[in-house]
């Protein structure tokens, strides 16, 4: 191996160079994709983060070179300097960006060898995750990943253009911060200066940037880091980075118009793409009552449809009885389902089953030829009514949902979602967005008999349903606002409470009394009484929104370290246990079953 040397320094990229570079004289610096033997012919194909360019050895190179050339194997790091030139007609390599010109080599030197990798260091590889995550190191020379996390980076500075183009200012908040009592659980760091107590890593930097909107900034803005120690999902990550702004005297319209300005930008630059703005809206009741889901794919139809008054009197206590429960019976109508077989529509039974339904009822007429999983317990008329109403015809099936709107919403909007892949519905070209409003300020826990913050505890009420904080609080309305981009929740906000007044009545609400208030939240409140200005803000979630513009199924591939499903670190093995010297400065023991 020789050393790297002033004489070494690149001057091009290899893939950046072109025929218009032929007759130059040239230094690259990269990895062997590949070496191959000729006998009189050597080529290499050497690749950076750009791409491949060939480096070719023949009789003319000198002897000393020719040889290093021939002991190269795949992933040597290796320096070449030569003159570009033409491959010739019959040479050419469509496949390769640099597929018309080569690097005749007369300077050649490898810089580090390499062991045969694990796994091929090649686009779109079926290794194993695991395999791949454990050497991370080998898997980001993939050219298609590293063009994810290129993309990603791009994406960060159209971003920070954008909002700083906009008067945004761009501010740090802290990854230390007092921990918080409810949401998802923070991960805990423990002090050693205060024994006994610990910091907790944000899950936003919520209440930081409200402050930064007292403190007078008027626009803030933030790449980021988050952290909830939560089970992981396709689209989650215990720690993931937000696109996060706060804006002053704004209302929700002037929040989603700046928003939308983002996104109309982004698609310019980033993917070449028009969009014509303002985004359609959708109320949550709507988006439930419509999809069964506050972030529906409007990509494809297939609506809910509410069948409740045609079968809340007939005989099949299933439909009767949800209906008298206070639930309801709703469906969906699958044109051309009638096609899939019962073997399909039992698995469909199970998937809906994972979501809380005791069952899925369905009806299919296939040519003609009607089937049905409840026929016998309704009247030809009943059975009618219920057809007629989900407009099915011919060749459609009808599936049918009872049990309380939760379960009934949870279902069905994942089993049109579903159905919809499955039959390949969903038009993968278009970039449906749309923002969903008016959340619920409120949700019960049947488990702890208590309401929660929807959003969080910060999130101002329409003022027209304050009074129901008293006498309704699961109808309050938040001032809250979702953007949704083909099912997936890309970002949310709201308005923020601005007033001690308010923020009092909504700890309340929540079964915050002043004392607990006073110790959680104290230095906010105290913030309150030197004037704070109407305010409100959104965060995107940057790893979504990059996976999404890249039509990518998993965030994993555009995070240059992510965790696996156990949020543990395949690559370093962590987390890890701390050294027992250390765990005595923190004054910290560890009780763990040794199983």
């Amino acid at each position: 191996m020789a050393s790297f040397t002033k004489s070494d320094k690149r001057t091009h990229y290899c893939g950046t160079l072109t025929k218009a570079d032929i007759g130059e004289r040239v230094t690259v610096l990269g990895w062997c994709q590949k070496q191959r033997d000729l006998g009189s012919l050597i080529f290499i194909d050497l690749r950076d983060r750009t791409g491949m360019v060939q480096l070719a050895f023949d009789s003319d190179t000198d002897k000393q070179i020719f040889d290093d050339a021939f002991t190269v194997r795949a992933e040597y790091v290796l320096s070449a300097s030569g003159i570009v030139r033409s491959r010739g007609e019959g040479a050419v390599n469509p496949n390769m960006a640099t597929g018309e010109i080569e690097i005749a080599v007369d300077a050649f030197k490898i810089l580090a060898t390499a062991q045969t990798p694990p796994f091929a260091i090649v686009e779109n590889s079926d290794v194993k995750p695991e395999l791949r995550l454990t050497h991370r190191y080998l898997d980001l020379r993939r050219p298609d990943l590293q063009g994810n996390i290129i993309a990603r980076s791009k994406i960060v500075k159209i971003a920070r253009d954008y909002y700083d183009d906009n008067g945004f200012i761009d501010i740090e908040t802290p990854n230390l911060i007092k921990p918080t009592p409810e949401g998802a659980r923070d991960y805990l760091v423990p002090s050693r200066v205060h024994p006994g107590k610990f910091y907790a890593l944000p899950q936003s930097p919520q209440l930081y940037k409200q402050l930064l909107m007292y403190a007078g900034f008027d626009r803030y803005f933030q790449i980021a880091r988050c952290y909830r120690d939560e089970d992981l999902r396709a689209d989650r990550q215990p720690e993931f980075t937000q696109i996060d702004l706060e804006m002053s005297f704004s209302d929700e319209d002037d929040i989603i118009a700046m928003n939308e300005g983002f996104i109309k930008r982004l698609f310019d630059e980033f993917m070449g793409l028009p969009l014509e703005t303002p985004f359609p809206r959708m109320t949550y009741a709507e988006a439930m009552d419509r999809y069964g889901s506050d972030k529906p794919d409007t990509r494809f139809e297939m609506e809910l449809c509410d069948v409740s008054d045609v079968v809340a009197d007939c005989g099949f206590g299933v439909f009767s009885g949800a209906v008298k429960n206070g639930g309801s019976v709703r469906c969906i109508t699958v044109k051309g389902g009638a096609s899939m077989s019962r073997k399909e529509i039992d698995a469909l039974v199970d998937f809906v089953k994972t979501y809380g339904a005791k069952g899925l009822a369905w009806y299919k007429n296939a040519a003609g030829t009607v089937s049905s999983s409840f026929a016998k317990f309704l009247t030809e008329e009943e059975t009618a009514a219920l057809v007629s109403k989900m407009g099915a015809g011919e060749g459609d099936l009808i599936l049918i949902v009872a049990d309380k709107n939760t379960v009934v919403f949870d279902a069905l909007g994942a089993l049109r979602v579903h159905v919809a892949k499955k039959l390949g519905m969903i038009d993968k070209s278009k970039f449906n967005f749309l923002w969903v409003t008016e959340f619920p300020l409120l949700e019960y826990s049947e488990e702890d008999d208590r309401y929660y913050a929807k959003h969080h505890p910060f999130t101002m009420p329409f003022e027209e349903d304050i009074p129901l904080l008293d006498t309704d609080p699961g109808a309050v309305r938040a001032r809250a606002y979702d953007i949704v981009l083909n099912g997936t929740e890309l970002g949310g906000g709201s308005i923020r409470i601005h007033t001690t007044e308010m923020q009092n009545k909504m700890f309340a609400s929540l079964g915050i009394g002043e004392a607990e208030a006073e110790e959680k939240f104290g230095f906010l409140l105290e913030a309150f009484k030197y004037g704070v200005p109407p305010h409100g803000g959104l965060a995107f979630g940057l790893d979504r929104l990059v996976t999404l513009l890249l039509g990518l199924e998993d965030i994993r591939d555009v995070i240059a370290f992510p965790k696996v499903q156990n949020a543990s670190e395949l690559l370093s093995k962590c987390p890890g246990l701390p050294d027992p010297k250390t765990l005595e400065e923190l004054r910290i023991s560890v009780n763990i079953d040794e199983e």
